[in-house]
Parts: C-alpha cells; structure tokens; sequence
C-alpha cells in the first residue's frame, strides 16, 4: 500500500507537465502543436566567418540579406550547446582494445583513452548544434475565410489529432517553405537537413529532460507500441 502514493504522485507530475507542452504529436517528420499549426526543424551546418577573407565575408553577408528578404513568413533560429558525450566514442575505443593483437598498438589505445579522459576533465567540450525551425499557421491562409481560420485554430486540444487529409494539405505549404529556406541556406554556403520523425522526438526529448536525457536514451520510434 505504501507504493500507491508514490504512483499517484509520479502520475500527477506527469500529467501536469503534459498540460504545459505546447506539441500535441509528432509525425511524418512534422511537429503538430496544440493549436494547430506545423512546425519542421532544420539542422544547418556552421562556417567560420572570422576565417574568410573580407571578400568572401561581404559575399555571406549579402547572400544572406537576400536570404532573409526573400523570406515571407517568420522563422526561428535556435542554438544549442551541450556538454559533448564521448561515452559511446571511448567504449568503441575499449572494444579496439580487447580486440588488437598487437601488444605495441594496445598500449597506444589505452594511453590514447587515458588522454582523452584527462583533457575531458581539465575542461568542459561543449557541442554546438544550429537549428531553424520553419511554421506554417493557417491562419495565415487568406484564401480563407476569417470565421473558418478562426475556428480552426481555437478547437479544443481534443481534437487537434487532425484528420489526415487536413494534415497533408497543411504540410503541402510547409513542405514549401522548408524548400524555401533550404535552397537560401545553400545560397549562403551552408549545409542543411530537415530532421525526420525519431530525430524530432529526440531533439524535444532532450530538451525537455536536461538531467535524465544523458543516462536515458530515446528508443527507435519505429520500436515503439501505443496500447488502444
């Protein structure tokens, strides 16, 4: 009986955490957010500005003035640092090592792990990713009507689990935009992905859980089972 508070405890925790989240699902590479709207989450590539010379420097900086001019609907850039995890680079290094035959290039894995878990610990390696996140609110749809627009965006959470068809329709004019803003990157000289489905679960699922995210991987969303 003692283990029963603890349940309800951890249940209303959970519960009230998901009241606050803005996202009611994820699928097909899309993010679907209460009210409605889509959101898809660009990882970008990063250049050295400083590096370039003042020629080449004029030139991105032109490029992406154009880049934002030619840009109609709003975007958001977000930065991420992270503490770098080796965890899984050194462990391959442990198994190297049990595998070498070679007792000279045993002894240089070893010292060579020793190294790199020393520089770790004299100084945090932070790891930056650049992400943009492109929306779609059709609500700014003007083909329709106001009244229309309206009703579509204020329905209860309930029923924001759209029907497929409005789904596909609405990820048409994402699919444009994510276009869009990944032809003016490339412009710029800057390498893009849009993140697929399991890619977005993990980017939220880390950001939303900081403490547990190291030690608690994300399974394979393909690997997943949803009861009825």
């Amino acid at each position: 009986m003692a283990d029963k508070p603890d349940k309800l405890a951890r249940n209303k925790v959970g519960n009230s955490t998901q009241k606050y989240l803005d996202i009611a699902e994820i699928r097909e590479d899309t993010v679907i957010m209460r009210d409605g709207t889509l959101r898809a989450v660009i990882l970008v590539s990063s250049i050295n500005f400083a590096l370039k010379s003042e020629d080449e420097q004029n030139a991105i900086i032109s490029a992406y003035v154009s880049f934002l001019n030619n840009i109609d609907f709003p975007l958001q850039i977000v930065i991420q640092s992270r503490e770098l995890n080796i965890e899984n680079y050194l462990e391959a290094l442990r198994q190297k090592e049990k595998e070498q035959t070679n007792e000279l290039l045993k002894i240089q894995i070893v010292e060579y792990i020793q190294y790199i878990q020393e520089l770790i610990s004299m100084s945090k390696v932070m790891n930056k990713r650049f992400y943009i996140v492109v929306s779609y609110n059709p609500m700014s749809d003007k083909q329709k009507s106001f009244f229309s627009r309206f009703f579509e965006v204020f329905k209860p959470a309930t029923l924001i689990k759209m029907k497929h068809e409005k789904f596909l329709e609405r990820r048409v004019e994402l699919t444009r935009r994510l276009d869009n803003v990944m032809g003016g990157l490339g412009s710029i000289g800057l390498n893009s992905v849009p993140l697929d489905t399991q890619s977005l679960i993990e980017l939220y699922y880390n950001s939303y859980n900081l403490d547990t995210a190291s030690s608690q991987k994300m399974v394979d969303v393909n690997q997943l089972r949803v009861s009825e």
